[in-house]
């Protein structure tokens, strides 16, 4: 059986900075970028704990492949992206059982 994923975007606190990554367990990978737990990590060196946008997929194939598309766009295509689910780029970690 495949294992699902999730592409996911940071921000610092400010949401100058921006980290889009793929995992397939989302709550231990922000428990991870909130520890600091790689500390020589771009998230890590730029504050990055803000969940401001997260989407599912059935395969970690599928979330890889749209991670790669994300992460080719301008900083205002994914200014968009989050904007439309997340208009006042809320913090979304404390919803995560909601969602997931």
């Amino acid at each position: 059986m495949k294992k699902g994923g999730v592409v996911y975007m940071l921000a610092n606190k400010a949401n100058t900075t921006l980290y889009v990554g793929v995992t397939s367990d989302l709550i231990k990978r922000l428990d991870e970028h909130k520890s600091g737990k790689y500390s020589r990590s771009f998230s890590n060196r730029y504050n990055l704990t803000k969940l401001v946008y997260f989407e599912g997929f059935h395969s970690i194939e599928e979330a890889i492949a749209r991670e790669k598309q994300v992460k080719a766009g301008s900083r205002k295509k994914k200014d968009l992206i989050i904007s439309t689910v997340n208009p006042n780029w809320n913090d979304l970690s404390g919803k995560l059982d909601e969602w997931l």
